[in-house]
């Protein structure tokens, strides 16, 4: 029993080491300028947009200062009336060399809020090459560079996972360690090991390979439109690949409810739409191997607390440096952040397999394995 526990321990430190080697291999510095690229195609952007967040102007301002000689940038606005429209137009004011249109409306083929937003800017897109953008990206001048350096010959999708950054706050600081070394980390080692899985911030498709495969509708498949994403294009026979630098999402300030909810909500959806890879994701974090390690050496009466140390420290240096090494956030606050972040990731997962509504930029969604049902929330 003692042998057990002790090499369940070992293991699962020894995966966790090599998923920071594998990540670390694999993704550039951030900030880090994107490879060239030898054929540079018009670009069609679409932003789904709704309302204004702290840090919408800055954004807004980086899409429209793109180091790519001819791209256009799609808006899609749900409500005529959402106060980003407003925004939209002064960034436009500001920047009339770039071709830009804003297109209200919202199409309902999905329970998806997000992709019902994209749909019109999807079809109105005058280009082959079409990124979906989130609107809380905050694009480098080399942003579509950097994702059309990513397109291989087996390539389907390229996208890129959202790195926190500018946290306000302790809880932002978690949602930090929840991004960038936990989930981008995990993201960019399977991507390594060919198990390539679609990130919805941002998206590069070939607009003739999606259109020949049923459009974007087709991504109306799965209540998370990456997620359907992922399985179309592997059904294709092709591979979801990643930039080599990941994008910064700057989070500002952050609850403890914000970051329970979104990551519970993100939680559902993978175990939802792929259970087989969301299962085992209870082992990840400090607390399974700290336990193992723990019980065996109470069981071998050897010194618990030199070895529970031990273990974490196994765990965080190796983790602290792959931030410290990419130039993501690292703090005094990051140590404390990620034993938070520890402390979460199993009652997460716990509170993924019940069912429950919760809200999603004003629509009220419940998640299921049968049913994802929308409602629009009474403002």
């Amino acid at each position: 029993m003692i042998i057990t526990f002790a090499a369940a321990a070992a293991i699962l430190v020894l995966i966790n080491l090599l998923s920071i080697i594998i990540a670390g291999w694999r993704m550039e510095p951030s900030g880090k300028p994107a490879p060239l690229v030898r054929q540079r195609p018009p670009v069609s952007i679409v932003v789904p947009a709704r309302g204004i967040e702290p840090f919408t102007a800055e954004t807004l301002a980086r899409a429209f200062s793109l180091d790519w000689p001819d791209y256009e940038l799609i808006f899609c606005v749900a409500s005529p009336r959402d106060p980003v429209v407003a925004e939209i137009r002064r960034a436009m004011a500001a920047n009339p060399g770039v071709p830009t249109r804003i297109l209200t409306g919202d199409d309902r083929i999905s329970a998806n809020p997000k992709l019902n937003n994209c749909v019109k800017g999807w079809k109105a897109a005058r280009h082959d090459w079409v990124i979906l953008a989130d609107s809380n990206v905050l694009m480098p001048k080399d942003y579509v560079t950097h994702l059309m350096a990513g397109w291989h010959r087996n390539t389907g999708l390229v996208c890129s996972t959202p790195i926190g950054a500018r946290p306000q706050g302790f809880w932002a600081e978690v949602e930090c360690m929840f991004l960038n070394t936990q989930q981008a980390r995990w993201q960019y080692a399977g991507e390594a090991l060919g198990f390539g899985f679609a990130q919805g911030k941002s998206m590069l498709w070939f607009k003739p390979l999606l259109d020949d495969n049923g459009g974007i509708e087709a991504l109306a498949a799965e209540i998370a439109e990456d997620a359907a994403a992922t399985k179309l294009v592997n059904r294709l026979g092709y591979k979801v690949h990643l930039v080599s630098c990941p994008f910064d999402q700057p989070l500002g300030s952050r609850t403890r409810h914000d970051v329970w909810s979104r990551q519970a909500r993100w939680a559902r959806l993978r175990r939802v739409t792929f259970p087989l890879f969301f299962t085992p994701e209870i082992l990840l974090g400090a607390l399974p191997p700290l336990l193992f390690a723990v019980t065996a050496a109470l069981l071998a009466d050897v010194n618990a607390p030199a070895v529970g140390a031990a273990v974490l420290a196994a765990i965080y240096l190796p983790e602290l440096a792959l931030g410290l090494a990419k130039g993501w956030r690292v703090s005094l606050l990051s140590l404390p952040a990620i034993l938070v972040r520890d402390v979460m990731l199993p009652l997460v997962w716990i509170r993924s397999w019940g069912n429950g509504a919760f809200v999603w930029r004003g629509n009220a969604m419940t998640i299921d394995t049968k049913v994802c049902e929308l409602e629009e929330v009474v403002q």
